[in-house]
């Protein structure tokens, strides 16, 4: 089996873990945010700073240990846009509260029956192109050139650090002091140390970040041919899956479609064997036009931000990446206007 084949493999798989994990636990930081800022119930969000957490040890380890090489990963460019960057996040981060969900949560309720969130998807993966490639294209970059910055070494903490410590140090400090701080803020909550299905949700989803990084950095390494390596992200993947899906005669699988496939068909096989499965649709017509406005938001959101909750909140934050930190911010923030203040979004309607 070659390399390849391998990583494309390793990637349906934890698609499919993936899948089984948040249709079974609910994970989701739009659900998080809600919980923040209307609800009270804090177990979501602890349930995601535990997998950041997971995620940042298990990624700094990996590493540390020489098994992958994270200067390959889209998030330690030479330079990225200080602008672009938190913007993204911001518009990613209110466009995933208006379609009540963000691109991998919209997956997995699609495998269960969800058709809003086939149109969100649809809605994401679209504008998510258009964005990179597309329409939209020369409006990020006039946005992006007059900000770049520039750095002359990968833009992470632990790279950074190198310059007064020695390389395992200035890798060992920040993970233990940022993974610590995170798992304070989790289980600061006493709903979420008593709720089993959220701390394992939170642990596998931050180990399963670590093992794309594996799939694609160790499984998949290949010196005749090398190519970035990534793990789970959830905007350009879902426009490559579309595009593959129409053009696939000719073309070559791709690690993030792998995981795609992966995680529809674990959370079908879940909410089928759970009996949870069940078709919905719109209420009315204000709703589907939210909803694939909220869609359209994450898609240019991610595609400028160069990742989603999960691309960036988890991925991208488990390399320390300058970049990953701002768009983390940014995700935040959007988040935040949309519950939150003049720009607060009006309660979904009950369907």
């Amino acid at each position: 089996m070659s390399a390849l084949t391998l990583s494309l493999w390793a990637g349906f798989v934890i698609g499919i873990l993936f899948g089984v994990t948040v249709q079974r636990t609910g994970f989701c930081l739009n659900t998080a945010f809600r919980g923040l800022w209307i609800t009270g119930d804090l177990r979501k969000l602890s349930g995601f700073l535990l997998a950041m957490a997971v995620a940042v040890l298990a990624t700094q380890t990996i590493e540390t240990y020489g098994l992958i090489d994270l200067r390959r990963s889209i998030y330690l460019p030479a330079s990225f846009s200080w602008l672009v960057i938190p913007l993204g996040g911001a518009l990613f981060g209110y466009g995933m509260i208006a379609s009540n969900g963000c691109g991998a949560r919209s997956l997995v309720l699609f495998g269960a029956g969800n058709m809003r969130s086939f149109v969100v998807l649809l809605c994401l993966g679209i504008a998510a192109y258009a964005t990179l490639t597309g329409v939209f294209a020369p409006l990020r970059t006039a946005l992006a050139t007059p900000t770049m910055l520039t750095f002359e070494k990968p833009p992470s903490i632990p790279r950074y650090l190198e310059s007064w410590l020695s390389p395992g140090i200035a890798r060992l400090l920040p993970t233990i002091l940022i993974a610590n701080i995170l798992l304070m803020a989790a289980f600061r909550s006493s709903a979420f140390r008593k709720s089993p299905r959220d701390i394992v949700g939170g642990i596998i989803v931050g180990l399963l970040i670590a093992a794309g990084w594996i799939a694609t950095g160790y499984l998949g390494k290949d010196d005749f041919e090398p190519v970035p390596i990534a793990s789970l992200t959830f905007i350009a993947p879902v426009g490559d899956t579309i595009q593959y899906a129409m053009l696939a005669t000719g073309a070559r699988l791709s690690f993030g479609v792998a995981v795609i496939c992966g995680v529809f068909v674990g959370a079908i096989a879940s909410a089928l064997a759970t009996r949870s499965y069940e078709l919905q649709g719109f209420s009315r017509p204000t709703q589907m036009l939210r909803y694939m406005a909220g869609g359209t938001l994450m898609g240019m959101g991610g595609a400028m931000a160069l990742g989603c909750s999960i691309g960036q909140g988890l991925t991208g934050f488990s390399t320390l990446a300058f970049g990953s930190l701002l768009a983390a911010a940014g995700i935040a923030f959007g988040a935040t206007l949309a519950l939150r203040g003049p720009l607060r979004l009006p309660d979904l309607p009950k369907s």
